[in-house]
């Protein structure tokens, strides 16, 4: 049997990575293949391609990009034709990885979708175009399905794989020496995420943000995870032009989280990952000026961030475009210290969010649907 996969950025390596391992195990005769990143590549998927050099967002990205773009999904195309899989799986990434499953179609290459297009906030319409070529849909929250079932998508929820994966290897005590944090001392993290754009936006904000803190609260340490595929080159030259001590880490990323009084994130699944370590978290997400118009256009939500989307309610401050200020963030983040009462609050809610993403087991349960699939005749 015969898998490829088809993924397009750090989050998506992530889930492919898990995936790919549990797979194997399941079904060791398995040949995994495809377009992903370095961990999917440790876990035994015979790349074809990296997704580093193509990890781009935003409209006038994307259009600078388009030729690249395109020979990939030709070369991708080609590949596929050649190795005749059983089966695609497509992992998030939509605008890229639904113009190769409808050239999979066009080959009789069957298509599973995991974590499909997100058609509750926008484009509802997409669900029905995406149900008439993938054959099978798992999503990772609970409130994706219904627009694909309206649209006669066979989809399941089978619950969130982070609930697995995002665990500690320290405890409190070992984890605040390990990163040389005294009883006293508070931690802030600064979480700029992993896309270009996103760095390129929202990591300045945040240095300046840490700037201001550091001088209401001396007693606080600053860290920034570097996040897989990131260029390191370029956090550290901001750093080093900062004038405030904010120290990089590139491994051990949950231990230092449960020792955090809270974090300024980037809009995304770090947000998450944090709520299961019981961390607040100030959301910040901007976005190039024509790229926020034509969102505002498409996109009908009350919020943007995951615990804040389960809940249906304001958990996380959320601060969006020209909100994005050092003094905003800052004002907030010092609400969130260990001691201050909304700080409990924010942990009482953050574990009510968390409670609807599933039971543990989900990589398990999407790897046997998986092989399924690509089973049936």
């Amino acid at each position: 049997m015969k898998i490829m996969f088809s993924v397009g950025e750090v989050s998506g390596d992530v889930h492919g990575a898990g995936l790919a391992r549990e797979i194997l195990k399941i079904s060791p005769s398995t040949e995994l293949i495809g377009f992903g990143g370095d961990l999917m590549a440790s876990e035994g998927v015979r790349l074809f391609k990296n997704f580093k050099d193509y990890n781009v967002m935003g409209v006038l990205e994307v259009i600078k990009n388009l030729r690249r773009i395109f020979e990939l999904l030709n070369e991708l195309t080609e590949f596929m034709s050649k190795e005749r899989p059983d089966l695609l799986v497509l992992i998030d990434y939509p605008d890229f990885n639904w113009r190769l499953a409808k050239r999979a179609k066009k080959l009789g290459i069957k298509v599973f979708s995991y974590i499909p297009p997100s058609a509750w906030a926008w484009r509802k319409g997409r669900a029905a175009d995406c149900a008439k070529i993938a054959d099978e849909f798992v999503a990772i929250f609970p409130f994706e399905t219904k627009v694909y079932e309206e649209a006669g998508a066979k989809i399941s929820f089978l619950g969130n794989p982070l609930v697995d994966t995002v665990k500690t290897s320290m405890t409190i005590e070992q984890a605040r020496k390990f990163f040389e944090v005294a009883e006293d001392e508070h931690v802030i993290l600064l979480m700029p995420g992993s896309r270009k754009q996103e760095i390129n936006l929202l990591l300045q904000p945040m240095i300046d943000a840490a700037k201001i803190i550091s001088e209401k609260n001396p007693s606080t340490k600053f860290f920034l995870p570097i996040a897989a595929g990131v260029d390191e080159n370029k956090i550290h030259a901001a750093i080093k032009n900062s004038n405030v001590e904010i120290k990089t880490v590139d491994k051990n990323r949950y231990d230092l989280m449960s020792i955090a009084d809270a974090a300024m994130a980037t809009s995304g699944t770090v947000v998450l990952e944090a709520a299961l370590l019981n961390l607040p978290c100030v959301v910040l997400y901007k976005m190039a000026k024509l790229n926020y118009c034509i969102a505002k256009i498409f996109v009908h939500i009350d919020y943007f961030c995951l615990p804040n989307i389960l809940l249906n309610k304001n958990i996380l401050p959320e601060l969006l475009q020209d909100k994005v200020t050092p003094e905003k963030i800052a004002e907030e983040i010092l609400k969130m210290y260990r001691g201050q009462p909304e700080r409990e609050k924010i942990i009482s809610e953050l574990k009510a969010a968390c409670s609807k993403l599933g039971e543990s087991g989900a990589v398990v349960r999407v790897a046997e649907k998986i092989l399924r699939s690509a089973a049936d005749e």
